[in-house]
């Protein structure tokens, strides 16, 4: 069934009527309004020519507007297809063939391809071919008829849609990475620091960027990058006025696009003797706003002048919205960590106390990043009779609330200490106190009682770190120190019980307290972070505030630590007579089963320093029988001390002393007996021993000549 013929509309279309057109004369000649045109002209006047390939006799017929396309004269062209080849480069022809060859082993009956010809003046031109495969009876492809069109204008289209396209990506790109960076930064500082770094400027599509903030009604320059050299100083600080661009930007809250140096210079005449200072090209200054208030001012510069186009200046203001949010907020957070901290430090002992025969100084560090403050604390205490109480502790948390627990327990130790108790009465005691305060809060603390006339140490701990100690040889040791529970939790747990235990320092040592802090690095063991501090000691100044800031400055801030720091370092003045040898002193508790074992444990590392090679065993074993001599037949502790003679050859000499005025006595015991053959085997061991009076008691004394082989200079 058919319909009814179609009739022609009574309505007109005229792509001309109510749209802007341009006169523009006419380059094609002969052609009228009302001429008919033939199919091959339509073809020609589009840029498009006809191909009649015949694949049995190997000949290509091409129409003239093919022949226009290839840009070829009919005296150029054989009908082989082998003389295209002047116009189609070798990689354009294997272009081609790759696209006919997967047509035919496809068994396809059409293909297409983009290639580019070479042109008689050498400019090359985008082409594009579409072909018609004919088969005959048996399948076998014969013929190919088929088209050939100048591309080029339809892929410079193409290459700018994809170029927008790219350049959109950049953008969403550029925003991701600048929002991405910026969210991770806490203060003013890191907000500068993403903005200078490596890239920084690249963020925001420049070569250079200046950043100031509004302060008291003037405008401050705070970072700079990219930019030949520095800032004058009289640019840095500037009113609020227009003769700067920054501060103009800030002033009137609107955005300044400049396209070039001499455009810039011409607005604001005031830079024109810093012309070296600045980029030749284009510039962008963006007030920085952020609830409804201005802060400061984003100044952006390029090394080629340009128009920034509408898309590029959306750009750049939605990246100065970022960067005012970031600093605003990295602004607040800065006054909230000014109060922390100024609240710690006033927590903290403002002076510290003379000391005769030595020197102390302390160092407090908050923690490098986030806005919490910590609990860390440390005390030096004037005591009775001379003596020094040292102080480092560290409250559980980080918050304001840690920090004022940690003021109180730091006051309540100080009585107790300055009270003149021991140092275990002295950690009991602030237990309790800690278990009685209305907090969940427990404490680390570790606190000595110094005698620097005699060097004499008496310490107890409470979960904390114990000691170090350098001597003047600069050998260090981390001796053991019994300790108890953390405060406040010995309490709640009925083990308020903190062992005290002495140790020597000899003159020209020097003692570390610390916090863990300095030695304990988030995803890194914590014996690392005592190994590190132990070569920095090992490596440091002699000078004790020098090395005090080289331990704080480099070993705790380099890493960017998240906790806070005290450190406290105690070092005992050399007496007349200059270096002394290096030595050291421990004591056993009469009734501390285990302080032998503790001894021989420090012997064995301070020989293993000394590189004591052989005769290692043979002083630990007369050390272990001296001991046992004193616990068991006096009602006294042992003291007891091993020193490095100087001398060649090198001896090591072992004492133990006891209170007992009881002189000893070497005895011949039968092969029956179960005691009695100590001093026989310090006799047997040792190069030489003996015996000598020591005030209210007596020190037995061996002597041990090192090996030759063995090297002491360690």
């Amino acid at each position: 069934m058919t319909g009814p013929p179609l009739e022609p509309s009574d309505k007109d279309y005229d792509p001309r009527a109510d749209r802007a057109w341009r006169h523009v004369a006419e380059d094609t000649p002969g052609v009228s309004h009302r001429e008919p045109i033939g199919l091959r002209e339509r073809l020609s006047l589009n840029r498009m020519g006809t191909f009649d390939w015949d694949l049995d006799r190997g000949s290509m017929a091409l129409d003239a507007g093919a022949m226009e396309v290839f840009d070829l004269r009919p005296d150029e062209y054989d009908g082989a297809p082998m003389s295209l080849v002047t116009r189609v480069p070798p990689e354009e022809g294997l272009r081609l063939d790759e696209a006919l060859s997967q047509a035919l082993q496809d068994g396809h009956s059409s293909y297409g391809a983009y290639f580019r010809l070479q042109c008689r003046d050498g400019t090359q031109r985008w082409t594009h071919s579409q072909g018609r495969i004919l088969h005959d009876a048996d399948g076998k492809p014969y013929r190919i008829i088929g088209i050939v069109r100048e591309a080029t204008s339809e892929l410079a289209d193409s290459a700018l849609l994809r170029s927008l396209q790219q350049e959109r990506q950049r953008q969403t790109v550029m925003v991701q990475q600048t929002t991405a960076a910026l969210a991770r930064a806490l203060s003013v500082r890191d907000v500068t620091r993403v903005l200078t770094g490596a890239g920084g400027a690249r963020r925001f599509g420049a070569d250079g960027l200046v950043l100031g903030l509004v302060e008291n009604d003037q405008f401050e320059v705070i970072a700079t990058a990219g930019l030949e050299g520095e800032v004058p100083d009289d640019m840095m600080v500037s009113r609020l006025d227009d003769t700067l661009p920054l501060a103009d930007a800030a002033r009137s809250r609107r955005s300044i696009f400049l396209s070039s140096r001499g455009e810039l210079i011409a607005r604001y005449p005031r830079l024109r003797p810093y012309t070296d200072v600045l980029p030749a090209g284009s510039a962008a200054f963006l007030p920085l706003i952020a609830q409804d208030t201005v802060i400061g001012a984003l100044g952006l510069f390029n090394a080629e002048p340009a128009v920034q186009s509408p898309e590029a200046r959306n750009l750049a203001l939605a990246l100065a919205g970022v960067v005012a949010q970031s600093v605003q907020r990295a602004t607040l957070f800065d006054q909230e960590r000014e109060f922390a901290t100024g609240l710690q430090a006033t927590m903290l002992p403002r002076r510290l106390p003379p000391l005769t025969g030595g020197a102390v100084t302390v160092r407090y560090h908050p923690a490098s990043v986030g806005r919490d403050i910590g609990g860390d604390w440390y005390d030096v205490i004037a005591l009775p009779q001379g003596r020094t109480g040292l102080v480092v502790g560290d409250v559980q948390g980080h918050d304001t609330h840690a920090a004022a627990v940690m003021g109180q327990l730091r006051i309540a130790l100080r009585a107790y200490a300055s009270e003149g108790h021991s140092p275990e009465t002295v950690l009991v005691r602030a237990s309790r106190f800690l278990a009685e305060l209305d907090t969940e809060r427990f404490a680390t603390c570790t606190y000595i009682q110094a005698d620097l006339e005699s060097g004499a140490l008496h310490l107890a701990r409470a979960g904390h770190l114990g000691p170090l100690i350098s001597n003047s040889s600069r050998h260090i040791d981390w001796p053991e120190v019994r300790g108890g529970l953390p405060l406040g939790l010995a309490t709640h747990f009925g083990h308020d019980h903190f062992p005290e235990t002495q140790l020597f320092l000899e003159p020209g040592s020097t003692l570390l307290l610390c916090t863990d802090g300095l030695v304990e690095q988030p995803g890194r063991d914590i014996s690392a972070g005592i190994d590190a501090l132990s070569a920095a000691v090992r490596a440091g100044p002699t000078d004790l505030e020098a090395l005090a800031d080289r331990l704080s400055d480099h070993l705790w801030a380099d890493p960017g630590s998240e906790d806070d720091m005290a450190l406290l370092l105690l070092h005992r003045l050399p007496g007349p007579g200059g270096a002394t040898t290096p030595r050291l002193r421990l004591h056993v508790h009469q009734a501390d089963p285990s302080g032998a074992a503790e001894v021989r444990s420090a012997l064995r590392r301070t020989l293993d320093q000394w590189r004591a090679g052989a005769v290692m065993h043979n002083i630990e074993v007369a050390a272990s029988e001296l001991i046992a001599n004193a616990l068991t037949h006096t009602e006294s502790g042992a003291l007891v001390s091993v020193e490095l003679l100087p001398g060649t050859p090198r001896r090591i000499r072992l004492e133990v002393e006891d209170r007992s005025s009881r002189w000893p006595r070497r005895r011949n015991p039968g092969e029956t007996a179960t005691s009695g053959r100590g001093l026989m085997l310090v006799e047997a061991l040792a190069d030489a021993w003996g015996a000598e009076p020591r005030g209210a008691g007596k020190a037995l004394w061996c002597e041990f000549a090192v090996p030759d082989t063995a090297d002491l200079t360690h």
